[in-house]
C-alpha cells in the first residue's frame, strides 16, 4: 500500500509552478512621501529605509523603485504651509502638482502616478474634510475634493485615489472628471478603511494628526464587516474603478468577502504600521524580515486582492524576480 504525502513531492521549481497564489511585480504600488522644498530626501524615522523627497528629488526615489520593477506609485504631499481650507490640495502649484509635471517630464509613460485625494495633509487641523464647530462637514468638503482630483489629473495624474472616507466622494470625482473631459482617469476608492491604530508612523511622516478628536466619525468602525460591503457598494455606484482594503493584514476577512461579492479589482493598503512592526521586530532579532515580509504578502493576495500597496514593494519586486514569492 502506498501511503501519499500531502506535500506536493518534487523540486522548488514545481512548487513555484503549482502554486494557487500569484503574484506579479505589475500589481504592486509603492507610496512616496513628497515635502513642498528642495533638494530634500530625508530617511523617516518612523519609517525605516523610506525616504521623504521633494519635487526636484522625487525622480530619485521613482528611478530606485524602476530599477527594482516598480512602475505604480501612490503620491502622498507634505504642504509647507497648511490652512483651515486645505488650500495647498488644489494648488495647481501645490506640492503634488509640481511632482507629477516633473516626473511626466522626466518618465513619461514609463511610471504610473496615482495621487491620494483628501485633505488632512494639508488642513491645519490634520482632519479629512472642512470643520464647522469642530465637526466634519462632509457636503462642503466635497466640492474641494472634486477641484483636487481635477487639479492633479491635468498636472499628469493617471489615477486618483480618494483616502478621507466622505461620503459621496467617487461620485463628486467621478462627475468632475467626466465633466472636464477625464472620462477615462479611473478612481481608485478607499471604499473600506477602518479607524485604525496601525497608522501612527504614516501620520508622523505626513504630519496629519488630528489636532482635536479623532476619525472615527468618518472613517470605519473596525468590528464591522457588513458596513464595509455596504460603502463598497456605494463606491461603485458612485463610478470607482477599483477598491482599496485598509489596512491589509487585519482585514484579511474583509478582502476575502469583498471577492465573493465584488467583481472589480481590489487593493490592499499594507500600512505604515504594518510595514514598522516587520522592521522593528526584525531590528530586534526576533523575526527574519525578509520571510515574515514574503509570507505577509502571500496572505494578502491569498486572501483575494490583485493589487498590493506596499512599503515593502522594491523588496517584493526583487523576490519576485527571485521566485521566492509569486
Amino acid at each position: 500500500m502506498v501511503i501519499r504525502t500531502r506535500r506536493l513531492r518534487g523540486s522548488d521549481a514545481l512548487r513555484r509552478m503549482t502554486r494557487e497564489t500569484r503574484i506579479s511585480q505589475d500589481s504592486l504600488i509603492y507610496p512616496l512621501f513628497i515635502k513642498e522644498g528642495k533638494n530634500i530626501a530625508e530617511e523617516l524615522t518612523s519609517l525605516k529605509g523610506q525616504i521623504r523627497y521633494s519635487p526636484d528629488t522625487a525622480a530619485k526615489g521613482i528611478e530606485t523603485a524602476l530599477s527594482a520593477g516598480v512602475r505604480s506609485f501612490l503620491l502622498f504631499g507634505i504642504p509647507e504651509n497648511k490652512d483651515g481650507g486645505g488650500s495647498g490640495a488644489y494648488d495647481e502649484n501645490g506640492v503634488v502638482q509640481q511632482t507629477l509635471k516633473n516626473l511626466k517630464k522626466e518618465f513619461g509613460n514609463d511610471v504610473y502616478l496615482i495621487t491620494d485625494v483628501c485633505l488632512c495633509e494639508y488642513t491645519s487641523h490634520g482632519h479629512c474634510g472642512l470643520i464647522n464647530n469642530e465637526t466634519v462637514d462632509n457636503d462642503a468638503t466635497l466640492p474641494l475634493l472634486a477641484k483636487t482630483t481635477l487639479s492633479h489629473v491635468q498636472a499628469g495624474a493617471d489615477m486618483a485615489a480618494p483616502s478621507g472616507m466622505m461620503d459621496g466622494t467617487v461620485a463628486a470625482m467621478r462627475a468632475a472628471l467626466d465633466k472636464g473631459g477625464y472620462a477615462d482617469i479611473p478612481i481608485m476608492s478607499y471604499a473600506a478603511k477602518y479607524a485604525s491604530s496601525f497608522y501612527g508612523p504614516f501620520r508622523d511622516a505626513a504630519g496629519s494628526a488630528p489636532q482635536f478628536g479623532d476619525r472615527k466619525t468618518y472613517q470605519m468602525d473596525y468590528h464591522n464587516s457588513r458596513e464595509a460591503l455596504k460603502r463598497i457598494q456605494i463606491d461603485i455606484d458612485g463610478g470607482a474603478d477599483i477598491i482599496i482594503v485598509k489596512p491589509a493584514l487585519p482585514s484579511l476577512d474583509i478582502i476575502s468577502k469583498t471577492r465573493d461579492n465584488v467583481k472589480l479589482p481590489i487593493a490592499a493598503y499594507s500600512v505604515s504600521g504594518e510595514y514598522a512592526m516587520i522592521k522593528e521586530s526584525a531590528a530586534s532579532g526576533f523575526i527574519d524580515e525578509y520571510n515574515v515580509m514574503c509570507e505577509s504578502a502571500a496572505a494578502v493576495y491569498r486572501a483575494g486582492a490583485d493589487i498590493l500597496i506596499t512599503y515593502f514593494a522594491k523588496e517584493l519586486a526583487e523576490a519576485i524576480r527571485k521566485g521566492d514569492i509569486g
